[in-house]
C-alpha cells in the first residue's frame, strides 16, 4: 500500500499533510490491529520499496497475512510503532533517539549512502571534510573541488528522514545550508540530481542509475565489496522497530525478512544484508 500525499515548493510536507499522514496510518493501524493476520509497517522512505517487495513476496507465500507498508521517514517509523498506529516502525538511523529506548530494534538490512552527482559533472571524488564544508554552505562552487566554475546545487533530505539524520552524523553535526533543495524521497533526490548539472545529493545505494553518477569518499568507492569491508563510512542499519510482544503474524514476518529469502531479496536489491 502506497499513500500520496501534496507537498510543498521545496517539497517538504506541510504541517497539517504530515498530521494526517500519521492520522491515516493511525486509522490503518487500528483497523488492522483486531485482525490476527494483519501487518502494518511505517517509516523509512529509504527502506519502503524494499519493505513492500518483501510484503509482496510474503504475502504471496501466507495468503492468510496480509502486510501493508507506508513511508513517513524513519521518525514517524518511531512514532507509530510507540503509539500503536503501527505494529512495525521502519528507521534508518546511524543512531536511534532516546525515545526510542522502549522499543526492541531489529536490524533487519544495512544501506550504504551514495553520495551523488550528475553524469556530465567532471569530479568524480570528495573527502569529508569537502562534503561537510559543501552541505554547511561554506563550499559554494565547483571550482574550489576540481570542478568547472559554477555554483553548486545542494540537495538535501527533509528534516525528520533517517537518510539525512545518518547522513549527517557520519560527517559530523552541522546546520545544512538554506540554499539546500530539500526533496522527500530518494527517488526525488534522484531525478534533481539527474537533471541540473551542477547538483550533489545522496541517496540509498541501492537506488543509484545511470542517470546519475556516484562518487567516491576520502578515495572510497560505494560498492558492495567496500561496503561489506567496512571501508566506505557512509553505511546506517535499517531497523525494524516493534513495542512488547509481537503478534505471531508480526513475528512471522520478521522471521522471513530475516531468514534466507528474505535477505537473498535484500542483497538482490543493492542493500547489504543484517549481519
Amino acid at each position: 500500500m502506497i499513500l500520496l500525499f501534496p507537498k510543498g515548493r521545496a517539497g517538504r510536507l506541510h504541517a497539517p499533510t504530515w498530521v494526517l499522514l500519521a492520522s491515516v496510518i493511525s486509522m490503518i493501524g487500528s483497523a488492522c490491529a483486531g485482525r490476527a493476520g494483519a501487518v502494518t509497517l511505517a517509516g523509512s522512505t529509504a527502506f519502503q520499496p524494499f519493505a513492500e517487495k518483501l510484503a509482496e513476496e510474503y504475502n504471496s507465500a501466507h495468503p492468510e497475512v496480509n502486510v501493508t507498508v507506508q513511508g513517513g521517514g524513519s521518525a514517524l517509523g518511531i512514532s507509530a510503532a510507540l503509539n500503536g498506529a503501527a505494529q512495525i516502525g521502519m528507521a534508518d538511523l546511524v543512531e536511534l533517539p532516546a525515545d526510542a529506548a522502549s522499543l526492541k530494534a531489529t536490524i533487519v538490512a544495512r544501506d550504504g549512502i551514495a553520495v551523488v552527482v550528475n553524469p556530465v559533472n567532471k569530479v568524480s571524488s570528495l573527502s569529508m571534510v569537502q562534503l561537510k564544508e559543501i552541505y554547511a554552505g561554506n563550499i559554494r562552487d565547483w571550482k574550489d573541488v576540481g570542478g568547472l566554475s559554477g555554483p553548486i546545487t545542494v540537495v538535501s533530505r527533509e528534516s525528520g528522514s533517517g537518510t539525512r539524520s545518518s547522513f549527517e552524523t557520519i560527517l559530523g553535526k552541522f546546520d545544512l545550508t538554506r540554499d539546500a533543495i530539500i526533496q522527500d524521497s530518494n527517488g526525488t533526490i534522484r531525478e534533481t540530481v539527474a537533471n541540473d548539472v551542477r547538483s550533489i545529493g545522496y541517496l540509498s545505494y541501492g537506488l543509484v542509475n545511470q542517470k546519475i553518477k556516484a562518487i567516491t569518499v576520502d578515495g572510497v568507492a560505494c560498492t558492495t565489496e567496500l561496503l561489506l569491508s567496512g571501508k566506505y563510512r557512509l553505511v546506517r542499519p535499517i531497523y525494524f522497530l516493534t513495542l512488547g510482544a509481537s503478534t505471531p503474524a508480526v513475528k512471522g514476518f520478521i522471521d522471513y525478512v530475516l531468514g534466507p529469502a528474505g535477505q537473498a531479496s535484500i542483497v538482490a536489491d543493492g542493500l547489504l544484508p543484517a549481519t
